[in-house]
């Protein structure tokens, strides 16, 4: 590749997008830092995953980070996309009974879409984007493809949520990190004088009082055992997820866990452990992030699949419907949950992924 390329680095003012960038100068790139804002209005708070609670000492850190390493800074503003694309689809998905990962519909729709597009309007100039997200990217020239690929460092792999990018968008990205391992990427940092060395990693999506953050009025509702029989009240179906155990504040002679949201009737559903399984299930909203059109696709695909992000890789058969898909896994699965992403790999190749819609 072209070392005279100049990539834009999306810099969050945590360590290893500050790596990312150090690692792209170091290797001859022209490299430009931008900093993507998300966080007016309503979305102040959910925005803490992304940028820790301090925004004002984030973007401090941003720039010194810039500076340090002799790179222009800029602050983009994708707020109002965010709250509009990403934002409302989260509320009225928690609403609904189901439970969503705004972060797999932010990383395709703003940071490696509007982000960069907005970018560009502004005048900046840039021939690929990078962030310091832990995947990689490899060009196999026999297939002509570009693979997206788990890191290195499989506790910190982040495929889970970039699957939905397509082989348009892989071309022009860079995950300088994808090799490294954590505490390498911490000690590069602190030999080169970067402030952000022993920062503390960003946290998952936020979690907390939902009532306060999607602006639901509490909707008591029955809490239900799987047989029919009432166990108690609820304040709202959005504060349970399934497979939840924890909380629930009923007494039962055995533990009991959320089997099912039902948003039709506003009850929680839950039954013992074994209730929780499945070994098939259904999701919509299908993206290929390996497959192009150009391929002849097979009826049924073998594959492993990860049903959560902290979740490991299981066996499974894939039986794509057009945009729609149905998986039958080799050993039952807990927890199935609308709303969460269903993830298809190839030994350590994304071949795409799917929004859960139920598990049978």
């Amino acid at each position: 590749m072209d070392k005279k390329e100049t990539v834009l680095v999306g810099i969050s003012g945590g360590v290893d997008s500050a790596v990312c960038a150090l690692k792209l100068k170091q290797a001859g790139y022209n490299v430009i830092g931008a900093m993507m804002k998300i966080y007016d209005g309503d979305i102040k708070t959910i925005a803490n995953s992304c940028y820790g609670t301090d925004k004002k000492k984030e973007t401090e850190d941003a720039k010194a980070i810039c500076a340090k390493i002799g790179i222009d800074f800029h602050l983009i503003d994708c707020s109002k996309e965010f709250d509009k694309l990403v934002f409302e689809t989260f509320k009225n998905e928690y609403k609904n009974g189901r439970t969503p990962n705004p972060c797999i519909l932010c990383n395709p729709i703003i940071k490696f879409g509007i982000f960069p597009k907005l970018a560009r309007e502004k005048g900046i100039n840039f021939d690929k984007f990078a962030t310091g997200h832990y995947a990689r990217i490899e060009y196999d020239r026999n297939l002509d493809k570009y693979l997206l690929k788990q890191g290195v460092n499989l506790k910190k792999d982040q495929t889970y949520f970039l699957y939905r990018l397509t082989q348009e968008k892989l071309k022009n990205i860079l995950f300088p990190l994808g090799s490294m391992q954590k505490e390498n990427v911490r000690q590069l940092a602190k030999e080169n004088d970067l402030i952000v060395h022993d920062k503390s990693d960003s946290q998952d999506f936020y979690k907390g009082n939902y009532t306060e953050i999607i602006n639901a009025k509490k909707n008591p509702g029955d809490i239900v055992h799987i047989d029919g029989k009432i166990l108690g009240r609820h304040e709202g179906i959005f504060n349970y997820t399934v497979g939840q155990r924890k909380g629930l504040k009923i007494a039962y002679p055995k533990p009991l866990y959320v089997v099912k949201l039902n948003p039709e009737n506003n009850e929680v559903i839950v039954g013992e452990k074994e209730c929780t399984f499945s070994k098939k299930l259904f999701a919509k909203d299908l993206v290929w992030t390996y497959f192009t059109d150009k391929d002849n696709m097979e009826q049924q695909i073998p594959a492993s699949a990860k049903i959560r992000s902290a979740g490991i890789k299981s066996e499974c058969t894939i039986y794509p419907q057009g945009n729609n898909v149905i998986v039958e896994f080799s050993e039952p699965q807990s927890a199935i949950t609308p709303g969460q992403a269903i993830v298809f790999y190839k030994d350590d190749i994304v071949l795409g992924g799917a929004t859960i819609e139920t598990g049978f």
